[in-house]
């Protein structure tokens, strides 16, 4: 993880929306990796270039993977769910969601780098901006599920220009990346709009509104649709 400077939560949330491009940041070593790593077995580098990408971003995202697991998988109410959620410990619905989230990705990373390190390298940032821009557009358009969610200053600074800027950015910021992979290949911008869209509607019924655990784990969701997305047109 980088080292950064120490900085409150509500001035962190001033500058959300500019999330997309700290994916270049948290994507930058992955994608060197990708294209440095040639001499290694796609699964291999694949994997290596995942994982430094998770670390880079201090695996906080993945956590919430994790905790959005085991919260689905709570037979009750909104209030048992949230309590899941909050809580440390670690179930079978937590490490079922690692698998569905990050096995399809290395898989679909090493196909891509198999084909081309490049491409790989290409994709490996997209999904990274598209993660963040995932983010940022649940936090545009979700309410926190209670008052004391890490994401209510996320959420209260996205209004008026912050607003309008970051939901742009977030929607256009893939494209650069995508377009000389193919003709199809744009349309993997779609994936960030269309996971948080579907994150909203889940974290509504299941806990009432989104969380700070939700935010970061429709990011992680996004990006492993992205590389599928572009795996798939090879």
């Amino acid at each position: 993880m980088f080292p950064v400077r120490e900085v409150s939560l509500e001035r962190a949330a001033q500058q959300v929306y500019l999330l997309p491009l700290v994916g270049v940041v948290t994507g930058l070593p992955g994608a060197v990796l990708l294209l440095a790593g040639y001499s290694l077995p796609p699964g291999v580098v694949a994997t290596l270039a995942l994982g430094v990408v998770l670390v880079v971003a201090g695996l906080h995202h993945a956590d919430g993977v994790l905790d959005v697991g085991d919260a689905l998988m709570v037979r009750g109410d909104l209030g048992r769910r949230r309590e899941v959620l909050g809580d440390s410990r670690v179930g079978i619905g937590g490490i079922g969601a690692l698998f569905l989230v990050y096995t399809p990705s290395v898989a679909a990373l090493a196909a891509l780098c198999a084909a081309s390190p490049g491409r790989a390298a290409l994709a490996l940032l997209a999904g990274e901006i598209s993660a963040r821009s995932a983010m940022v557009i649940t936090l545009a358009f979700g309410k926190p599920a209670n008052a004391g969610s890490s994401s209510v200053p996320f959420v209260r600074a996205l209004s008026g220009p912050r607003l309008t800027f970051g939901v742009a950015l977030a929607l256009l910021a893939p494209l650069p990346l995508v377009l000389p992979m193919g003709a199809l290949a744009p349309l993997a911008v779609f994936a960030a709009p269309l996971v948080a869209l579907a994150s909203l509607r889940v974290a509504k019924r299941t806990f009432g509104g989104i969380g700070g655990d939700v935010v970061g784990a429709t990011g992680e969701a996004c990006r492993a649709v992205v590389l599928i997305s572009l795996s798939a047109i090879l």
